[in-house]
């Protein structure tokens, strides 16, 4: 998922300086993400681990705020004014697969936002990385309907 991350940034970087941004804190919450899911046994007790946590919620409402209230609606913007209602129409098609996992990330936040109990936590990380893996690859096909009008409208000029 880390590599699938750098390769986004490899062929959307430099299209706009948000989604640069945007891209950028991806790779930072898969840092958190991976720092805390390979540390397999979780105790309320360890600080470190809490502030971890703490952290790793943060960056997801961070991520997935970024993403609702900025970046998807530029992309169906751009989508619309370089391929029309075609473009429009791939970018509600999108939002459809990616909303439910917001829905799963706000719940994770929710549930460990506090972190005073970690019994479930592995399995709920495994289950992050799962929603994360299907979110990021909505969303890296968004960038590229987005990337490919863009491609199309220039080879046109």
């Amino acid at each position: 998922m880390l590599e699938n991350c750098k390769s986004a940034q490899e062929r959307w970087g430099g299209v706009n300086v948000l989604i640069d941004q945007w891209l950028h804190a991806r790779q930072e919450l898969l840092v958190q993400f991976y720092s805390l899911a390979s540390q397999g046994d979780y105790d309320e007790a360890n600080q470190q681990q809490c502030e971890q946590l703490q952290l790793l919620c943060q960056q997801l409402v961070d991520y997935v705020s970024t993403g609702h209230f900025e970046i998807y609606e530029q992309l169906i913007k751009e989508g619309q004014e370089f391929d029309g209602p075609s473009g429009m129409q791939a970018g509600r098609e999108l939002l459809v697969a990616i909303d439910p996992t917001t829905d799963a990330l706000l719940d994770f936040n929710d549930k460990y936002q506090v972190a005073d109990d970690l019994g479930a936590l592995k399995e709920d990380l495994s289950d992050v990385g799962e929603v994360l893996e299907t979110r990021f690859s909505a969303e890296d096909q968004m960038i590229s309907v987005l990337h490919s009008a863009h491609s199309g409208d220039a080879a046109t000029a």
